[in-house]
Parts: structure tokens; C-alpha cells; sequence
């Protein structure tokens, strides 16, 4: 009799089981996709901008203005973003990335905000001051030397080209346009500018 009871229940899981995924087909053909297989975002993925023509809302990364919250704003936005991939990135005089204007003033609020951003994602790699050699990851990874960014090259490089690093990165510089919006970026790279500014400040001395 228990045998019996353990068959039934076994066949009453299995055939619910079934019933589950021959309704979600069913619901798949007539709408065309199923929450089983629902596209999503792999790791590190860059973020794209919506097809031409179709339509759809921002991206949190991409707000109306600086220090404004995304709250479903449609797209597109009034300001260009194009794409572009650590092929660009690759080279410090790369043409796309050079023609990027800084569309954030370096004012007081942008540097405030700049040193708070750059405090919490780079300082770890980069060091507070920009010079790579204080940086918390050496205490650990002695191997991992980070780059220096407040003297030469760097210091040299556009503020496209330091924007299209924090977003796509390059390297062992991973990237931060997941989780870093658009108008933020330029912040650290107003902030980065003050970090250049003190150390050729230093040497002078």
C-alpha cells in the first residue's frame, strides 16, 4: 500500500511538472518568449543605447542633466553618447575619444563630487593623491602596480579619453560604466584634473 502511495505521489509531481512546462511553451508561442529564457545581461557587458527608432526609457547611466535621478525618463536623452569599446580605449590618442567634450564645469559641487566617487572605485587601485605607489591594493598585491594619474602620461590624455577608461576601461582597468552614470564619470575626471594640478604642483616645489 505504501509502495502504491509513493508511485501515485511520483506521478502526480511528475505529471504537474509537465503540465507547468507544456503551459509555458504553449505561452511562448503565442507571445513569443518565456521568463525560463529571458535574455539578460552577461558580465561585464558594455551598456548599449536602444535601436534606432525604438522606443524605450534611459539607462540610469544616463540621466537629463548632472546630479539629476533617472526616474524613467524617456530616451533619447538631449546629449550624444556614442559607442565605443576598448579597441578605442586602447589607444590614448584615439579620435572618437578625443572629441568627447566635458560637458560638466569643474566646480566646486562637480569636485566635491568627483572626490567622493573617485574615494570609493579608484582610490583602492590608484591611491588617494593619483600616484599609484600609496595605493591599498599593493599591501596585498605588491604585483598589481597601479597606474599613476597625476603626472605624465596620463596628465597628457584628454578628458574624452579618461572618461572612455572609467566607462569601457582597457587592460587590467575593468570597467565602471555599470555602475558609475554617465554625468558622474566626468565628475572624477574633473577630480582627477585637481589630483594632476597638486602633483605638478609638488614637483615644482
Amino acid at each position: 500500500m505504501r509502495k502504491a502511495f509513493r508511485f501515485a505521489a511520483l506521478a502526480l509531481v511528475l505529471s504537474s511538472t509537465a503540465a507547468c512546462n507544456t503551459l509555458d511553451d504553449a505561452m511562448a508561442a503565442v507571445f513569443g518568449r518565456s521568463m525560463r529564457d529571458s535574455p539578460s545581461f552577461d558580465p561585464y557587458e558594455n551598456p548599449r543605447l536602444p535601436a534606432e527608432g525604438a522606443v524605450s526609457f534611459s539607462s540610469g547611466n544616463y540621466t537629463t542633466s548632472p546630479g539629476a535621478v533617472n526616474l524613467g525618463n524617456a530616451t533619447p536623452v538631449d546629449y550624444d553618447v556614442p559607442d565605443f569599446t576598448q579597441a578605442n580605449t586602447a589607444n590614448p590618442a584615439d579620435v572618437l575619444l578625443a572629441s568627447l567634450e566635458n560637458p560638466v564645469a569643474a566646480d566646486a559641487e562637480s569636485l566635491a563630487r568627483g572626490e567622493e566617487l573617485y574615494l570609493r572605485n579608484c582610490a583602492v587601485c590608484h591611491g588617494e593623491a593619483g600616484l599609484g605607489a600609496e595605493a591599498y591594493i599593493l599591501e596585498k598585491w605588491p604585483a598589481l602596480a597601479a597606474y599613476n594619474l597625476a603626472l605624465d602620461p596620463v596628465a597628457g590624455y584628454s578628458d574624452g579619453y579618461l572618461y572612455g577608461m572609467i566607462r569601457v576601461g582597457r587592460g587590467m582597468m575593468p570597467q565602471y560604466g555599470h555602475q558609475i552614470t554617465h554625468f558622474d564619470r566626468w565628475n572624477i575626471v574633473n577630480y582627477v584634473r585637481t589630483l594632476q594640478g597638486s602633483a605638478a604642483g609638488a614637483g615644482e616645489d
